[in-house]
This record gives structure tokens, C-alpha cells and sequence, in this order.
């Protein structure tokens, strides 16, 4: 059994007879992060002097991400430095240096110019984690047109409506997926023009009403200027995953790589040594946030894998790959703990110094069990498509309070607000009150607005705050806890319940792999809590096993906010039993529909 991993680093302090502090010292073993003390950093920041840390485009013609991405790196010592390898399913290869990716990106730019396509045209990318992805995702960046991801998984109707809000112009895509779920809808698309396909193995596409993407990319030139481009100049148009809803189209700009650098540097702690690993699908905002830009701006060494999720594949990635900085979802880890830590153990992961996740609010049990496995916990943190990058975050310095979002990064400026009678709303100073989490605007990665619905995009924001939907608390010392969406959030009892709460209780258990938690409609309480449970490998459900959970839960939340009723759910190893998007989300709503027989919605985000 190999077992070389460092957690000196951490140690673990028990209060309140049950939650775990996660001590970090402050010896440190070799890399000194980045925001090593939070007061003194965030107390010296500014968005000025950190735009100052990125070059600007030549002769001051204005700030573009693929510039200060991969560019600028090429011109410079980084040059022949390790930007992306990728690895594709059946374990071969490909390796793309920093002025490598230059020379791709530039044809890929070339391209669309040929194609007429203009500054502000919408360029959509369908494909899973290939090459191809990265290179149209920073060439359409250098055209200055927006770059919009989809979600290889979706049907043909959600590709239809994400295509249509945003009058896509342009789609980059496999053959395969072409055929399957695009054909049929291309004559309701007026707007598409170009449809570049990417065939297997370099092998020529040729499907009417279509162009080859290898061989318009080999008869571009390797060589580009990139134009001027304003700050605020749109840059990317990304979706939401549609947990509550019709999905909306969140429009960001090119002064937003201040912050996905910024967050690379300070919450994520990339530096330049770095081997890095977001694991995140590209169809969503942090597949280009932080698997795309953030890395590349920072110039680490970007993994790309091809397959999805199997543990010991992972594991195998990341000890074979000597990955130093992992960014993964809970819902991964939680398909790792099933296994349990022995699997992890037969790997060296020596190399392993900081691990993050993202996608939904991490389980403290999960925390506590990133050290037995890993040596270190999961650091979580919190953003949405809307903010564009990380804004609350565990940093590696902090002490970690498992099941925390953690502090505000520097910059950004967070409270918890509640609304007045008089339609305003007012800010919450006493710790431990749950209300909204609430931003107040003016970070460089604030989306700019929803896609041709303007007023939609206004009602975010009252009396110089943004307002999240998401409700939180924070603690006296100041670190914030997230309690659920507000439409996710249990009346019950006259009570406000955060099924989040719930589910990281009931999975302090040691039976219980995952839950779920929705408020199920009573004639006298208003809602009672009822939690779907997915049991660990080798657990079977029974009669005596749900008293069991029902008692622990009483015992630890107290009557009214324990659940009254608990379903299992079948559990297969290492897949999810819960319905989920693929950024990791809990999809209570589709938990509560089909509870109660009521029509599910929108599913198109829904994993598998």
C-alpha cells in the first residue's frame, strides 16, 4: 500500500462536542500561499493594482483574455512551457505549449474572420474535453466575438433555445453530436451560419451545409493581431445549469480575467510551478472560468481529461501526472468517499498540495474525510454564473469550519440583508441571522446582464447590492454558511429550514453516502422535512436503519427541523443516486416534483 501523503500541515480541533475545526499551520512545507495572511491581503488590495498585474493588450489597445491567457506567456520566458496536456479516453496524449496554443488559436481567429464572422457575433462550442474546445473557446476570444459553451449532454430541444436566445452564429462541434441532436434542428435556427465539425482522428467531415474544422484550420494562417478591445467589450455568454427554472443567459466581459486571475492566484493558490486539474465539465461557467482561463492566465499547466468520472482512474491521473492543485464537485467526492479511503491509498499523491471544490456547498463530512484520504481537506468556496468567479473561498491559509463557504475574497464586499416593508432592503450586523447573501457590485467579473431580458437583470440588484437568491449566515468570525436557495428553503412549523443542514447531518452518518432534502406539503405544519438517502456500498436498507436516521437527525437538529420521513434510493457504485446537474447541484426542485407527481420542468441540465 503506497501512502505518501503530507498532512502535517492540518490538524484537527474538536468544539461543541461534534464540529471539526481543521487547523492550518503556518509552517509551511514548501510553497507560501499567495493570501498567507487574510487581514494584512485583503487590506492592501485593490481591482487597480490587480489589473496592473496582467500586460494589456500592445500599445495600450485595451484588455482581451486570450492575450494575457496564452499570448503574452508566448512572448515571453513561459514560451515553451507546458499550457494543456490532454488526455483522451483510451490514455493517449497530446501536449500544447504556451506558443503552441498561440499559433492554434491564431488560426482558429483567422477562420472566423474568413468566415465574416464580427466583433460581438456569438460562436458556440458543443463538444466534451477536446482540444478543439480550448483552441475555439481562446481563438473566438482573440476575434473578439463571444464564446458560449454547451453542455454536451443536452437534448435537441435545450440545444434549440440556448442556441436561439443567444442568435448563435457559429457552432463548433463533433460530427456525432451534429448528427444526433443538431441536424434536426438547424432549420430553426436562422441564425446559424457556420457549423464547423470536428471529425474523428483528423478524418475530413463531409456533411452538406457544413464545414471541416481540421482542414479550415490548416488552410488559416498561424498568425493574428488581435484588435482592439475595450474592457467592456463582451466576452462570454454563459448559461445557468436551470435548477429553478428557464435558464438565462449571463453576459460577461474581457475585464473579468482580472478576476479569473486574481481568484486563480488568491483562492485557488495557483502558482506557476503548479500542475493543475479542474475536473469540471466545459459546458458550464467553470469549465472556462477556472478550466480554461484562470489556469492559463496564472501559466501553470492545465490537465484536460477526456473520460469522465471513475475513482481509480483519478487517482491513477493524479499520481501519474503529479497534480499539485485539484478543483473538483461534491458530488465526485462523494462518489469517492462510497469507495471508501483505501482506494486512494494505493496511489502516491505526495504531490497533491491543495485541493478546492465547486458546484454545490461541500458536506462537512466530506472535509473531514479529504484528510484520511488525502492527508488535506477540500477547501470549498462559492460563486455562481452570475459573479463570473469565485467570491467567498477557504483559503490555504485559513482555518477551515467544515461546511463553511468561507470568507470573502479580497475586493469583494459581502453581507446578509433582509427585505423591509418598504421594498428596500437592510443589512444584518448580529452573526449567526440567516438572510440573503448579498455582493455589493463593481468586481471586474460581475455579469453584465441577461440576454436580451433587461428587466430581469434589474431586479437583481436593490439599494447597491446584488442579491444572490441564495440564503446564508455568516458567524462572528466572519465566515459565512450557505442555508439553500431561497426557493429550496422548508417552511415548516413556522420554522425556516435549510435542506443543506439537514443533508450534511444525515450524512454524518456513517450508512449514508448522499441526501436529499425537500419540504413535502402538511395540512398543519405548512411542510414537513422529508430526506431521500443513498447508502454507502455494502449498506442495505431497512425498517431499522430509517429509525435509526430519524433518531440520529432528532438527536442533532432537534424535533422541528430533523425530517419526519426518509426514502432510500437505490445506490449503484460510484454513480449518483440523486438527481443532479452535471455541475453538482442537488436538483430538490426535480426531488419535490416527482415526490408530489407534478410535471419536472426542465431537465436538460439533469446528469445522465
Amino acid at each position: 500500500m503506497v501512502r505518501a501523503l503530507h498532512s502535517a500541515r492540518f490538524e484537527r480541533v474538536h468544539i461543541m462536542g461534534w464540529r471539526p475545526i481543521i487547523k492550518s499551520r503556518r509552517d509551511w512545507e514548501d510553497v507560501v500561499p499567495h493570501l498567507h495572511d487574510y487581514a494584512d491581503v485583503r487590506a492592501a488590495f485593490s481591482w487597480e493594482k490587480a489589473f496592473k498585474e496582467l500586460d494589456g493588450l500592445p500599445g495600450g489597445r485595451g484588455l482581451n483574455i486570450a492575450h494575457e491567457a496564452v499570448d503574452r506567456h508566448a512572448d515571453g520566458l513561459r514560451r515553451d512551457h507546458l499550457a494543456l496536456r490532454w488526455i483522451g479516453k483510451t490514455g493517449e496524449t497530446q501536449d500544447f505549449t504556451y506558443a503552441r496554443l498561440r499559433e492554434l488559436t491564431n488560426r482558429f481567429a483567422n477562420v472566423l474572420q474568413q468566415l465574416g464572422v464580427g466583433t460581438g457575433n456569438r460562436v458556440y462550442a458543443l463538444t466534451g474535453r477536446i482540444p478543439a474546445l480550448y483552441v475555439t473557446a481562446l481563438g473566438t476570444l482573440k476575434h473578439r466575438g463571444v464564446f458560449c459553451p454547451l453542455f454536451s449532454a443536452f437534448g435537441p430541444e435545450p440545444l434549440r433555445a440556448r442556441l436561439a436566445i443567444g442568435e448563435a452564429g457559429v457552432l463548433v462541434t463533433t460530427e456525432a453530436l451534429y448528427q444526433r441532436k443538431v441536424a434536426g434542428i438547424r432549420d430553426a435556427l436562422p441564425h446559424l451560419r457556420h457549423v464547423l465539425l470536428i471529425g474523428d482522428n483528423h478524418r475530413p467531415s463531409h456533411v452538406p451545409g457544413t464545414l471541416d474544422f481540421h482542414l479550415a484550420m490548416e488552410q488559416a494562417s498561424d498568425r493574428y493581431t488581435i484588435g482592439p478591445t475595450a474592457q467592456e467589450d463582451p466576452a462570454l455568454l454563459h448559461f445557468t445549469s436551470g435548477t429553478t427554472g428557464t435558464p438565462k443567459g449571463a453576459i460577461h466581459v474581457h475585464q473579468a480575467v482580472v478576476a479569473h486571475h486574481t481568484t486563480g492566484k488568491l483562492a485557488l493558490d495557483l502558482h506557476k510551478a503548479d500542475v493543475f486539474w479542474c475536473t469540471a465539465d466545459p459546458g458550464w461557467i467553470t469549465g472556462t472560468s477556472y478550466g480554461i482561463i484562470a489556469p492559463l492566465t496564472n501559466g501553470v499547466t492545465s490537465l484536460v481529461v477526456e473520460e469522465e468520472f471513475d475513482a481509480e482512474r483519478w487517482y491513477r491521473i493524479l499520481q501519474d501526472e503529479r497534480v499539485t492543485v485539484w478543483y473538483s464537485a461534491p458530488t465526485a467526492i462523494r462518489m469517492m468517499m462510497k469507495g471508501g479511503v483505501a482506494p486512494v491509498h494505493k496511489y502516491n499523491l505526495s504531490a497533491l498540495r491543495f485541493l478546492a471544490s465547486v458546484g454545490e456547498p461541500l458536506n462537512p463530512e466530506a472535509v473531514v474525510w479529504s484528510l484520511d484520504a488525502f492527508g488535506r481537506p477540500f477547501h470549498d468556496n462559492w460563486w455562481q454564473t452570475e459573479t463570473g468567479g469565485i467570491m467567498i473561498a477557504n483559503f490555504a491559509a485559513m482555518d477551515i469550519q467544515p461546511g463553511s463557504m468561507g470568507r470573502p475574497l479580497p475586493g469583494i464586499e459581502a453581507a446578509i440583508v433582509r427585505n423591509t416593508e418598504e421594498g428596500s432592503v437592510e443589512v444584518i450586523t448580529d452573526p449567526d441571522m440567516q438572510g440573503e447573501l448579498a455582493l455589493r457590485p463593481g468586481w471586474p467579473s460581475m455579469f453584465r446582464g441577461y440576454w436580451n431580458e433587461p428587466e430581469r437583470y434589474r431586479k437583481c440588484f436593490v439599494d447597491g447590492w446584488y442579491l444572490t437568491g441564495d440564503l446564508a449566515k455568516r458567524d462572528k468570525d466572519g465566515y459565512y454558511w450557505f442555508v439553500g436557495r431561497a426557493d429550496d428553503v422548508i417552511k415548516t412549523s413556522g420554522h425556516l429550514v435549510g435542506p443543506f443542514e439537514v443533508e450534511s447531518v444525515l450524512m454524518e452518518h456513517q450508512a449514508v453516502a448522499e441526501a436529499g432534502v425537500i419540504g413535502k406539503p402538511d395540512p398543519i405544519a405548512l411542510e414537513l422535512v422529508k430526506a431521500f438517502v443513498s447508502l454507502k456500498d455494502g449498506v442495505e436498507p431497512s425498517e431499522a436503519l430509517r429509525r435509526e436516521l430519524l433518531g440520529h437527525a432528532r438527536s442533532r437538529l432537534g424535533a422541528v427541523v430533523a425530517p419526519k420521513e426518509i426514502a432510500f434510493l437505490p445506490s449503484l457504485p460510484f454513480l449518483p443516486s440523486l438527481p443532479k446537474t452535471r455541475s453538482g447541484k442537488i436538483m430538490r426542485r426535480l426531488l419535490k416534483a416527482r415526490e408530489l407527481g407534478l410535471p419536472e420542468g426542465d431537465t436538460s441540465t439533469l446528469e445522465n
